[in-house]
């Protein structure tokens, strides 16, 4: 009998600490973003609801982390200096897998919610984003080009941080908005949500967001990645004949 109830207890007692962590129920407001001519660019909602296991309002004070990563390629990062006045290409470092897109959304300054090893597991941040060089460099070579990676694609608005840009409700629903520019690659993004409290992530829900061409754009791209050699040919005819026809309409003038 004894044993029974210490058993009880302990199945109990499992019960309970299950039950301190929420669930997250996440969704975006587009699954789908369709680049068609004259594109700018999207705007993004992530919300959702921070839950108990039951489905109930999850008691208690956490906040939210949104990561919105695109696709991983492989990018060649080159240093520009000047030789007799001219700028020229100097040392490069290939990166085998960036990702094309990266933004980062959260209810606080990520410093005052994890440390920095829990930061780096999760990459909360650009500084802690994980670029991995081809072959073996220099470490502090390595940081050089990874901090010129991410100035530029800063600069481009294709990487960004938006600390206090997640807003919760009542401690049950958030949200927060992220901006795709023009320049964003077609694929496959994944949003991954946070739930953080005490200095540790609880809880962390994955959602995800295709971004393809449509219309003319589609046509072009798949005949340029699928029939190479009949795309370059038809642009070479469409290059000499518009030429042709600019040549003839200023001999007319």
């Amino acid at each position: 009998m004894i044993a029974g109830r210490i058993a009880g207890l302990l199945l109990a007692l499992f019960l309970c600490l299950g039950a301190r962590n929420p669930i997250l129920v996440p969704e975006i407001s587009q699954h789908e973003i369709q680049v068609r001519q004259g594109f700018t660019g999207a705007d993004l909602l992530l919300f959702g609801a921070i839950l108990t296991p039951e489905g109930a309002r999850a008691a208690g004070d956490y906040d939210i982390v949104v990561l919105l990563e695109g696709p991983a390629r492989s990018i060649v990062v080159r240093e520009k200096r000047k030789v007799a006045g001219i700028w020229v290409n100097a040392e490069s470092t290939e990166f085998r897998s960036a990702p094309g897109f990266y933004a980062l959304a959260s209810s606080r300054p990520v410093t005052a919610l994890v440390d920095d090893k829990t930061a780096a597991i999760y990459e909360m941040g650009l500084k802690w984003l994980q670029l991995s060089p081809v072959g073996v460099i220099d470490p502090i070579e390595q940081k050089r080009f990874s901090d010129g990676l991410v100035d530029l694609m800063r600069r481009q608005g294709l990487y960004q941080e938006n600390e206090g840009a997640v807003k919760i409700s009542g401690q049950v629903l958030y949200q927060a908005r992220i901006s795709l520019p023009s320049s964003v690659l077609t694929g496959t993004y994944t949003a991954e949500t946070f739930a953080v409290r005490d200095g540790r992530v609880v809880a962390s829900a994955i959602s995800r967001v295709t971004v393809r061409k449509e219309g003319f754009e589609r046509l072009v791209a798949y005949n340029a990645e699928r029939n190479g050699f009949f795309y370059g040919l038809f642009a070479v005819i469409v290059s000499i004949s518009m030429g042709w026809i600019a040549g003839r309409l200023f001999a007319l003038v």
